[in-house]
């Protein structure tokens, strides 16, 4: 018997390729674009360099409400507490000034007198350098200014206020106009300079604040102000 091609031979047909599984790539995480500060190169406003300004700036801000306090406070004297004073009878302005001498060295006073000088002079320190002369410049002249009112109230005011203290009991004085004569004009006079000096003082600060803030704020060029 004889098999017919057809059925002896038997057509395999070859497996189908299989496909292999596609890598499934994750998403990227996309980092938010970091805003750059003004006038710096660094990302970070935490830099260095802004750490330093924030410094600097703050210093000067301190020294300028401290020159105002202190300024305000001459200031007071020499357009109510001196012409009020000065209506009044020997004996009484005696006694006021040496109450007044006697109480006003207290921890209010004492941030705006001492403060004023030191922290200006900080402040000063805190600029020294090409890239912050135009606001060093102002906060000098301040430094000068007070230093000189400063200088007039120990010198000056002071050992006047001594004076009178020393004279005594108001009521116990043979001659208290001419007491009051040794001491008025002269220490009136002398407040007179030393608030016009700590105001002018404190007008410099004011410069040297505003041109500070403009220097932080410029977005290029930090070499100059």
């Amino acid at each position: 018997m004889s098999l017919s091609p057809s059925s002896a031979e038997t057509t395999v047909t070859p497996p189908a390729a299989v496909t292999p599984p596609v890598a499934v790539t994750p998403p990227v995480a996309v980092t938010p674009p970091v805003a750059v500060t003004p006038g710096s190169t660094s990302p970070d406003p935490t830099s260095p360099r802004r750490s330093a300004e924030r410094v600097r700036g703050w210093t000067l801000a301190s020294a300028t409400t401290l020159m105002g306090l202190i300024a305000g406070f001459f200031y007071a004297y020499a357009c109510s507490v001196m012409i009020g004073l000065a209506e009044t009878g020997d004996r009484t302005f005696i006694e006021s000034m040496q109450w007044i001498n006697a109480t006003v060295r207290n921890v209010w006073f004492a941030p705006g007198f001492f403060g004023a000088l030191l922290v200006t002079a900080v402040a000063a320190a805190l600029h020294l350098g090409r890239a912050h002369r135009p606001v060093l410049v102002w906060i000098a002249a301040a430094l000068v200014l007070y230093g000189a009112a400063f200088g007039i109230t120990m010198g000056v005011n002071v050992p006047l206020n001594d004076r009178l203290a020393a004279a005594g009991d108001p009521a116990a004085l043979a001659d208290p106009g001419a007491v009051r004569a040794a001491y008025e004009g002269v220490w009136t006079a002398w407040n007179t300079t030393r608030t016009v000096a700590s105001t002018v003082a404190l007008a410099c600060l004011i410069r040297a604040l505003v041109l500070h803030g403009r220097y932080t704020a410029r977005p290029a060029r930090p070499q100059a102000y």
